[in-house]
């Protein structure tokens, strides 16, 4: 970064970052913004319907109908003062906090760029808009704001400063996203035994650890020592002092089996530890395909709905977004709209019920037992609803915006239990990356909650092909 990257700058806005994101424009500090008067004709173009783009352009145009509904066309001119605090945390001084101004068109700009460039598009005239204002020597450093690759290919090409809008971004590389495991070096006992309490309680073994580096340990994080020991713990309290770990339980055999699921490697029995416990409300798993996060997260379920009765029944719910092309509109009730896309739901229950005891008619009695405990819901009637008691199952979560993860979650209501299901290398949805997409944001939100757990699967149990593929292809 230079130094006048340091300075006040003014950025100019595409339409897709509004859309993408309706308070970007509270999310530039002291930097000063300006919209073009096409920026404003596409928001309006956009705006009707029930989509979550329409919803965005909608509410963009709210914050700019409050911003301009009391100022003379003189003090439009002049700029907006935004002066608005978005997601700020008075004890954490965390969010964003807005001192420019916003600028909006007022006036007829010289569109012409370098290169003559076929037709009448608004990415053309925003790239003539932007080009104009960065050759006016009076204003400060102009730069393009969009999420179009191909409109910042062009700015590039044309010598138009242009950026990515990252301020929805959660992590500046995925590969720093919590993995949930912490794994200690092997003689960590030889250098903590002097500073350890042990003791057990109501069947569980618990150990206080005291140490700088003990008390930096997050809530439900696992630690473990790769060594012939075996040992591996849940974090239940953490301090500035130390931390309370909790032995974590072993589903690895038939008699600790969860719905005659075992678990086939460490990290897998990690994960039923999180979803076997009820003091744990949400759950994140993120792995890639074959690592058993779905399987795992319904036997858990099944367990806690069916035999523990801790909660009422199980509602599975994922984005509909096709890999391929669309195949139109799917006839039938919500359940039925939905079965094609929960495909991963009719596998793994077929695991789940491979049973021989009883034949046909006792396959044909579980699945009926099963279909009234387990509802298939839709993400579009979501708003507005509270789920009492219920063991709710998001599926390819990786797909969803933080704001839309945000509408899902806060959903909850007493005794309900969430667990996040996805793998953020398989993205579909457009403008979402690794680094922004909703199932990272809430992964990196939740890490410190008392009442929370991820882990992170890396290790494929579906077949010596798909690990084979999944390595090579």
């Amino acid at each position: 970064m230079t130094e006048n990257d340091n300075k006040k700058r003014l950025f100019v806005l595409d339409t897709n970052v509004l859309i993408h994101d309706p308070t970007a424009i509270f999310r530039f500090a002291e930097h000063d913004l300006f919209l073009p008067m096409v920026v404003l004709e596409e928001l309006d173009n956009n705006k009707k319907g029930h989509s979550e783009v329409a919803r965005n352009a909608r509410q963009a145009s709210r914050f700019l109908d409050d911003l301009t509904s009391d100022a003379s066309s003189e003090e439009i001119k002049q700029g907006l003062d935004l002066n608005q605090r978005i997601g700020f945390d008075e004890d954490t001084e965390e969010g964003f906090l807005a001192t420019g101004k916003l600028f909006l068109q007022t006036e007829a700009l010289p569109t012409k760029i370098p290169i003559p460039l076929p037709g009448e598009k608004n990415d053309n005239a925003i790239l003539g808009i932007t080009f104009a204002l960065q050759n006016n020597t009076e204003l400060p450093k102009v730069s393009l704001v969009s999420k179009d690759i191909n409109l910042r290919i062009k700015a590039a090409a044309i010598g138009v400063h242009v950026e990515d809008y990252n301020n929805d971004q959660v992590l500046e590389d995925v590969n720093l996203l919590y993995s949930g495991v912490l794994h200690l070096p092997d003689n960590f006992w030889d250098i903590n035994t002097k500073e350890v309490d042990s003791w057990s309680e109501e069947g569980h073994t618990y150990h206080k650890i005291v140490g700088d580096d003990a008390g930096k340990w997050l809530p439900n994080q696992f630690i473990t020592i790769d060594d012939d020991s075996g040992f591996a713990a849940i974090v239940r309290e953490s301090t500035d002092e130390g931390a309370i770990v909790e032995q974590a339980q072993h589903f690895d055999s038939e008699k600790q089996a969860v719905w005659g699921i075992m678990a086939r490697n460490q990290e897998q029995n990690f994960a039923l530890n999180l979803l076997m416990d009820p003091k744990i409300d949400f759950v994140s798993l993120v792995g890639q395909a074959g690592t058993g996060k779905t399987l795992l997260a319904l036997a858990a379920g099944l367990t806690q709905v069916l035999d523990e009765k801790i909660y009422n029944e199980i509602i599975m719910t994922r984005v509909t977004i096709s890999v391929g092309e669309d195949i139109g509109f799917l006839p039938g009730t919500e359940e039925e709209k939905m079965a094609p896309w929960m495909g991963a739901l009719m596998d793994n229950l077929e695991v789940l019920t491979m049973s021989e005891e009883g034949g046909e008619w006792g396959k044909q009695a579980t699945g009926d037992l099963l279909a009234n405990r387990i509802k298939i819901r839709s993400l579009n009637f979501m708003r507005g609803r509270t789920f009492l008691n219920r063991y709710i199952i998001l599926d390819e979560a990786q797909n969803l915006t933080s704001k839309q993860m945000k509408t899902l979650i806060t959903r909850a209501g007493p005794g309900t239990k969430i667990v996040c299901l996805g793998n953020i290398a398989q993205i579909d949805t457009p403008y979402l990356t690794e680094t922004t997409s909703g199932l990272t944001y809430v992964v990196d939100r939740f890490r410190k909650w008392d009442h929370s757990g991820h882990v992170t699967l890396r290790r494929g149990e579906r077949s010596r092909l798909a690990d084979f593929a999944s390595d090579v292809l």
